[in-house]
């Protein structure tokens, strides 16, 4: 928050571009009571709740490692005994604390101003598998964004890799609506990528959607998708340290 008017204006646009989302949905569920598998109170849920997954999934500080490396800035963790790794960790974990705070009082109040119909589970399973899904897409995100970071090893252009990651992260993520909306051919293409992990299997879990089998099928790929991630960071991250080079530092 050392920037607050950046900080202000980007909780304004966040809080906006959730407005936008949630009217586009209530305008086409007022012509009809079910669209895709989806009732009215099944989509305004999905599309509100995300917002809250959101910030605590997708939240991250690790942008900056791209930088830190180019800039030789990553020599003064290396010269330490200081886990470049955990120091990361403990910096998303403030984060996302931060960005869970806000976005929880601001889709409090949008609660309290529009009034929309939520769907709140009653089964404490659901909650279980909700909750390890959530865990699950924060590990994922972080592996996958400390992946990009990394990058800076080889390449002095971090930001395009992560901005196109990006963009297709959002469509896939089903951040913005269920996945399962989008045509036969994108929909297996969103299952064989772990974005959908992020934000719509956790969803998913929590709408009631997926049985048992389903949802433990789901959270045992999102395993498994956590390892090869782990395994190609640290790979990654060990041929990036051979090459690595920060005169003057």
């Amino acid at each position: 928050m050392t920037y607050r008017l950046n900080f202000v204006l980007w909780r304004v646009r966040w809080v906006i571009q959730r407005l936008v989302v949630y009217f586009l949905w209530w305008a086409i569920f007022s012509q009809r009571e079910e669209l895709f598998g989806y009732t009215q109170s099944a989509m305004l849920t999905y599309i509100l709740l995300s917002s809250i997954i959101g910030t605590i999934v997708l939240g991250t500080t690790t942008m900056s490692i791209g930088n830190m490396i180019n800039t030789g800035e990553l020599s003064n963790f290396l010269i330490r005994p200081l886990s470049f790794f955990r120091y990361f960790i403990a910096r998303d974990v403030g984060d996302k604390l931060m960005n869970l705070a806000f976005s929880t009082v601001e889709v409090l109040l949008l609660f309290v101003l529009l009034r929309p119909p939520i769907i709140v589970p009653t089964n404490p399973l659901i909650w279980v598998w909700f909750v390890v899904a959530i865990a699950i897409g924060v590990v994922m995100y972080f592996l996958f964004s400390f992946l990009l970071g990394i990058l800076g090893f080889w390449s002095a252009d971090i930001w395009a890799p992560r901005f196109l990651s990006f963009v297709m992260m959002e469509f896939f993520a089903g951040g913005l609506f269920p996945l399962d909306i989008l045509p036969t051919p994108l929909f297996a293409l969103s299952q064989s990528l772990p974005f959908s992990y992020f934000l719509f299997f956790p969803l998913k879990v929590y709408l009631g959607q997926l049985n048992s089998a389903g949802a433990i099928q789901g959270l045992m790929i999102g395993l498994l998708w956590c390892i090869g991630l782990w395994c190609l960071m640290q790979t990654m991250w060990k041929k990036g340290l051979r090459v690595y080079t920060a005169e003057g530092r």
